[in-house]
Parts: C-alpha cells; sequence; structure tokens
C-alpha cells in the first residue's frame, strides 16, 4: 500500500477487461478509481468525480481521447496520462500537444502503471492542491477561476455571482433562503439592503440566460431560490 488513499482517479478506458485489471491493480495502491460509464458524457462524468488525475485512453466511443484532453483542458490543468495501444510518435506528440502530460503504450505491465501515477500526483500536487470543479446536468462551476461552463461557453462570473451559484450547487433540489445565500455573500452584514441580493440574482440570470441556461435558477416565492427538479 502506497497510502496514497486521498488521491482520485478517473478511468476512461471503454476495454472493460482492461478496466477492470486497471482498476483493481490502481486501488490496491489505495487510490479512489472511478471508471467512465457514459462515454458520450466524459466531461460530465469528470466534473461529477473530481479527479486529482485522468487515466485515459484515445480509441474511444462517440469522440476519442483527443477531444476529451481539449474539453477538460478548458476547464482544468489536472494530470492527464494518456494509456494507448497506438504508442507511435505521432500519437505520442499529438497527445502531448493536446494537453497530455504523459503516454503509457499498451501493453504495460501494472507495476510501470502505478510507478507513472505515483510520479505523476507527485510532481502535481507538491506544492499545490487539487483543481476542484462542480457539476450540475452538464453545467460545470470551476472553483478555481470562479466561471461556470455551460452550453460549451464559459461564463465569467463577478465574486457575488460565482458565491450564488456555488451555494446552489450545493444544494441541488433544494431552496436555499435568502438569508442563506446573504450570509454566504455577506457575512451577516446587517447594513446590506435586501434589494441588493435581487440585483445580483436578476444580473447573473441574465448572463446565464446569454449561455442558453436562463432557467437554471428557479425561485421559491418569499422563500429563497435553488436549482433542480424539487424547487
Amino acid at each position: 500500500m502506497s497510502g496514497e488513499s486521498k488521491y482520485r482517479l478517473l478511468l476512461v478506458e471503454d476495454d472493460s477487461v482492461i478496466a477492470e485489471e486497471m482498476m483493481r491493480h490502481l486501488e490496491s495502491w489505495g487510490y479512489e478509481v472511478f471508471c467512465v460509464k457514459d462515454f458520450g458524457n466524459v466531461l460530465g462524468e469528470f466534473a461529477a468525480c473530481a479527479p486529482q488525475l485522468v487515466l485515459l485512453d484515445i480509441g474511444l466511443p462517440c469522440f476519442n481521447g483527443y477531444y476529451w484532453c481539449a474539453q477538460i483542458r478548458q476547464i482544468s490543468q489536472v494530470p492527464i496520462i494518456f494509456v494507448s495501444s497506438a504508442g507511435d510518435n505521432m500519437n505520442i506528440v499529438m497527445a502531448v500537444n493536446m494537453g497530455g502530460d504523459d503516454f503509457l503504450t499498451k501493453p504495460f505491465e501494472l507495476e510501470v502503471l502505478s510507478a507513472k501515477v505515483q510520479a505523476m500526483l507527485r510532481r502535481a500536487y507538491a506544492f499545490r492542491g487539487a483543481t476542484s470543479v462542480m457539476e450540475y446536468q452538464g453545467m460545470i462551476l470551476d472553483l478555481t477561476d470562479a466561471s461556470l461552463l455551460a452550453e460549451g461557453q464559459k461564463v465569467e462570473l463577478t465574486k457575488n455571482e460565482f458565491r450564488i451559484l456555488q451555494i446552489l450547487f450545493e444544494n441541488p433540489g433544494e431552496t436555499v433562503s435568502r438569508e442563506a445565500i446573504m450570509k454566504r455573500l455577506w457575512d451577516n452584514d446587517c447594513f446590506v439592503d435586501d434589494n441588493t441580493l435581487t440585483v445580483n440574482i436578476t444580473r447573473l440570470r441574465r448572463k446565464l440566460e446569454s449561455a442558453g441556461a436562463g432557467q437554471l435558477i428557479k425561485t421559491r416565492k418569499g422563500l429563497g431560490y435553488g436549482i433542480g427538479e424539487r424547487i
């Protein structure tokens, strides 16, 4: 055991036999391993998992690994190791150019896999924390740069707009009271006019509407706001 169980890995491999073998071996080293199930929604599963490292095959259903690497790189600098039988120089160069950090050619020894993973995590997180994102119905809130990715568009948020979305993303399907949101925004400043929150919500909705997500925030009159079906 390496004792590095705090690290969460996302495995994007459509061969179930290979994926199972890799997952078992990495779990024996104390890693938490998630395997992608929906290969048409790799980005959504990435956001839901929020891994510290991605193991990414090139030949995948729907879109190839290069495509998903580029998508992930729009929202995260998480380490990505390509794992593929296409280990010729052209594919290795392409993988690096698309944002990959390392390349492991199939077939490989499982000990080589765990050694590469260990080395990559050590390099990536010795001096910095993991990139953090939150996901709701394909929309991705990036906690590192206060932005939202919706319908393929990146929406830049103000500090207050980001905090509003963050508390709503933390409570999907629930109504968050105006008081709770105001406390998050202004830390119980009793001099803040209640109307200020309404103005912030209105501006945020306008931004979301321009990105095709105008219906994301729902109002429960007299109680608060929320996202999700139960609101």
